[in-house]
């Protein structure tokens, strides 16, 4: 498991849309599973699931990214997970590594666009 975290400021809908269009358009085995939306009060919550091949493991990584924004103010976390081939314990995550970085490179550049 591997997992990234970021609070930051923008438009709820404009980042949850970047974030979803850089992951979707970052490799040509992602796919998005299913997600979630929700308001409650004066916040706002959506869950993305995504799941890609991962070459280095030999078998397929998820991806939940769940954003939570009320007004400007804006939180990330997305966690990876899958990847591993061994029965009692991880080994060969790179899988993980690999896809989450799609993800934190997409808000990376969202904060410095």
């Amino acid at each position: 498991m591997a997992k990234y975290e970021k609070r930051l400021n923008g438009s709820f809908d404009e980042f949850v849309n970047w974030v979803h269009r850089d992951i979707t358009n970052g490799s040509s085995s992602v796919s998005f599973e299913d997600g979630s939306d929700i308001e409650v009060a004066d916040a706002r919550v959506a869950v993305r699931v995504y799941e890609r091949y991962s070459m280095a493991g030999g078998n397929r990584v998820s991806m939940n990214v769940t954003v939570v924004g009320t007004g400007e103010e804006l939180f990330i976390t997305a966690i990876t997970s899958g990847g591993s081939q061994a029965v009692f314990f991880k080994i060969n995550t790179i899988g993980e590594v690999t896809f989450l970085e799609l993800c934190k490179n997409s808000v990376e550049n969202f904060i410095q666009r």
